[in-house]
């Protein structure tokens, strides 16, 4: 049949070309009815049970017997912890803002975003960073994000990033402090490997209140770590996943695209005591003190206190490779005095220290420091909590020798 050459209008159009019965073309009451989507359920598959308890992976508690699966939103808001209506609100802000940048790191226009904005690698607030560590466009992007949906939540009172030189303060009234780094790994983001949000939340401290706005929201960023009310990471990979502690367990939330909802697959998160996993550049071996060394030799020669050969495993994105150590255990790391104390190495060291592990610069309790400066950098260790252990045994494992950065 040739094919018409108008268009004819709709109450016109001419019997189907193929016939009801054309072997083909099956009748229309064969086709098979449009599904009816209700909230998300989880099947019951190996390794997991309907809801939202996973079981059969190493590293995962688990939870009640409630089916039903769990939004972020519903569980801190009394569904598994009850963090308070200022918190919530707080909460619903920040994963709207991490759900954006997520669409902008996974937009095949992202590598581009530099000669449309005029952005330029470097260009921005320096925040201590230079050459490779520099801001990149996106960074100064997923900046300003989190920085706007912090100040539509109307609940902080001051926002402290890796990409700005000092803090921003947002409102007087602001009963919350977050310390951000708001896209980690972004020089990998061309090659597509995992990147990565971190943030702390704090309290704002009611008895700085009469000082000056500059000196308030600078003291304001450096509390120390013990003073968490929550903080987490939200990981940009082939899923996205929302994990943060509330000061009771760690939990992990993965990204249901179709709904737009943060669902809780990964309930009081355990790390295991012991990985078979050790994590960090092996290029700079030479470079390492002769403790860091002795433990790397010893472990991956199944000589250490855990009889069995470690392997190394290291993407070179702190989210990445802390969020494999988290689920598997073993050890991450960088020696050096490279990562920063506020928007890094508290944040994670919160999250293991609830899922069971240990958070430590080579000597001391992470948690513990007093930062001083707001980019303050230190070497930075994370892990299962003998892991830490036996490599704090070794003493002399804090790198000295190029170390990178001032801190």
């Amino acid at each position: 049949m040739p094919l018409p050459t108008t268009i004819t209008p709709p109450s016109l159009c001419p019997a189907p070309i193929f016939p009801p019965n054309h072997p083909h073309f099956p009748p229309r009451n064969q086709f098979p009815p449009r599904p009816i989507f209700h909230r998300p359920r989880m099947a019951t598959l190996s390794g997991f049970i309907a809801g939202s308890q996973l079981v059969g992976s190493s590293g995962s508690g688990g939870g009640g017997g409630d089916n039903e699966a769990r939004t972020l939103i519903e569980y801190v808001g009394g569904g598994g912890v009850d963090v308070g209506d200022d918190l919530v609100l707080l909460i619903h802000h920040l994963q709207y803002a991490c759900k954006k940048i997520a669409a902008l790191v996974a937009s095949p226009f992202n590598s581009t975003l530099g000669k449309h904005t005029g952005f330029a690698a470097g260009a921005g607030g320096s925040a201590g960073g230079s050459g490779r560590d520099a801001p990149k466009p996106l960074d100064i992007v997923s900046n300003e994000i989190i920085l706007s949906s912090l100040r539509s939540s109307g609940k902080v009172a001051v926002m402290a990033s890796e990409e700005d030189d000092t803090p921003t303060w947002i409102r007087d009234d602001g009963p919350f402090v977050v310390v951000t780094d708001p896209l980690d790994g972004s020089r990998n983001i061309d090659a597509s490997i995992p990147t990565g949000t971190i943030f702390g939340i704090y309290r704002r401290l009611e008895e700085l209140d009469h000082l000056p706005t500059e000196e308030k929201a600078l003291l304001n960023s450096l509390q120390t770590g013990t003073r968490l009310v929550a903080s987490g990471y939200v990981l940009y990979s082939s899923a996205t996943i929302f994990c943060a502690s509330f000061g009771s367990g760690t939990h992990a939330f993965t990204l249901d695209h179709s709904t737009g909802d943060f669902i809780l697959t990964h309930p009081s998160l355990k790390i295991p005591s012991r990985g078979q996993i050790y994590s960090l550049n092996d290029a700079r071996y030479f470079d390492w003190p002769d403790g860091l060394r002795l433990y790397i030799d010893t472990v991956r020669q199944g000589k250490g206190r855990y009889p069995k050969k470690y392997s190394a495993r290291y993407i070179c994105s702190l989210v990445a490779d802390f969020h494999r150590t988290l689920l598997y255990g073993g050890v991450t790391m960088n020696p050096r005095d490279h990562l920063r104390l506020v928007y890094e190495a508290n944040p994670l060291s919160f999250l293991v220290e609830q899922a069971g592990g240990k958070g430590s610069n080579g000597k001391n309790r992470i948690l513990s420091i007093q930062p001083v400066k707001l980019h303050q950098r230190l070497p930075l260790f994370l892990g299962s909590y003998e892991d830490m252990e036996e490599l704090e045994s070794y003493g002399d494992v804090q790198q000295k020798v190029n170390p990178g950065y001032e801190v």
